[in-house]
C-alpha cells in the first residue's frame, strides 16, 4: 500500500533528495529563458527534447513504447496540466515576480496534493502529517515574506506573478494526483510519460501558434545550455523519479520536494547571484527542514 511505505527507506530516500537537488537548481535556469523567446516557445522546445529522450530512455529500458487509445487519453491529459498548463504558468511568473518568490510559493503544492489525495485516493491525512505540515508552511510563509520584501516588485506585478503561480500549482496537483490513480498503474512510468510529453509538445505549440506567432529562436548558448539542462536533468530525471515516488508515498508526502526546492534554489542563488541570507530566511529554511523530518514520520497522507 502506498502509505505503508516508509518514507527512509533508500529506495524512496534517495529519488526524493535527488528530484529536490535538480529542481531545486532549474529555477535560475527557468530565469535565464525569459529574454527573446516567447515563454510558450521556450516550454514547447524544453519538451520536445525531453520527449524525444524519454522515449530513447523507454526503448534503452526495453519498455512498450505504445499505448492504447485510453492510455493516450491519460497521456493527453497529463501532457496539458503537467507539461503545458504547469510550465506555461510557472514561466509566465516569473516575468512578474523573482524566481525565489515562485519556488517558495509551490511548496505550497504539499497541501492541494494532499487534499485531492485524501479526496480522489482516499488517503487519510494523519495529525503526524498535518502539524509537520503546518510548521513547514510556517516556515514557507517566513521564506515568502523574505522573498517579498528584497523582491521590490509592484503590488500589480506581485498578484500577476501569484496569480500565475497559484495556476501552476493546481495543474501541477491536478497531474500528481492522476499518477496516484490504479489506472494509470497500468502502464510504465516512462512510456506514459513520454508520451505526455509529446502532447504537451502538440498542446504547447498550438497554444504558441495562436497567442504568439511563428516560432522564436534565440542563438544564445546559455539559452540553449538550459534549454538541455531543463529537458534532460530538470525532466527526464526528475519526472519519472518523482512520479514513481507519487505511486509510492502518495501524493501529498511526494510534495514535500517542493518545501524542500526553495532552500535549495536560494542555496544556489547564494552560490551564483550573490543571494544574502537574513535571519528571517535562516528561521524559514529552518522550519520547513523540521516540518518536513515531522511529517515523513507519518504512515500515510
Amino acid at each position: 500500500m502506498t502509505g505503508e511505505t516508509s518514507f527512509w527507506q533508500p529506495s524512496v530516500l534517495l529519488p526524493f533528495i535527488t528530484v529536490s537537488l535538480i529542481w531545486g537548481g532549474t529555477w535560475i535556469v527557468i530565469r535565464d529563458q525569459l529574454s527573446v523567446v516567447p515563454p510558450s516557445w521556450s516550454v514547447c522546445y524544453r519538451f520536445i527534447l525531453a520527449a524525444a529522450a524519454m522515449f530513447v530512455l523507454a526503448r534503452v529500458r526495453g519498455l512498450p513504447l505504445m499505448l492504447d487509445r485510453q492510455g493516450h487519453f491519460w497521456a493527453i491529459l497529463i501532457g496539458l496540466f503537467q507539461f503545458s498548463g504547469n510550465f506555461n504558468f510557472v514561466y509566465r511568473a516569473e516575468l512578474y515576480v523573482t524566481s525565489g518568490l515562485v519556488a517558495v510559493m509551490f511548496a505550497l503544492l504539499i497541501i492541494p496534493n494532499a487534499l485531492f489525495g485524501a479526496l480522489f485516493l482516499k488517503q487519510r491525512i494523519s495529525g503526524l502529517f498535518l502539524i509537520g505540515s503546518l510548521l513547514a508552511m510556517a516556515g514557507v510563509v517566513a521564506l515568502f515574506v523574505h522573498e517579498f520584501e528584497a523582491a521590490g516588485q509592484s503590488f500589480d506585478a506581485l498578484w500577476l506573478g501569484i496569480g500565475f503561480t497559484v495556476l501552476g500549482i493546481l495543474c501541477a496537483s491536478i497531474a500528481n494526483v492522476m499518477q496516484g490513480t490504479s489506472a494509470l498503474q497500468r502502464w510504465p512510468i516512462i512510456t506514459m510519460l513520454a508520451w505526455a510529453m509529446l502532447w504537451g509538445v502538440v498542446i504547447n505549440a498550438a497554444y504558441a501558434l495562436l497567442t504568439v506567432g511563428a516560432p522564436v529562436v534565440e542563438w544564445r548558448w546559455s539559452y540553449w545550455g538550459g534549454i538541455a539542462y531543463l529537458a534532460l536533468a530538470g525532466s527526464v530525471v526528475t519526472f519519472p523519479l518523482y512520479f514513481a515516488l507519487i505511486r509510492r508515498i502518495g501524493p501529498g508526502r511526494a510534495a514535500y520536494s517542493s518545501t524542500i526546492v526553495p532552500v535549495v534554489a536560494m542555496v544556489f542563488s547564494t552560490l551564483f547571484e550573490g543571494y544574502i541570507w537574513s535571519m528571517l530566511a535562516v528561521v524559514g529554511g529552518l522550519l520547513a527542514m523540521a516540518g518536513l523530518v515531522i511529517a515523513m514520520q507519518a504512515r500515510r497522507g
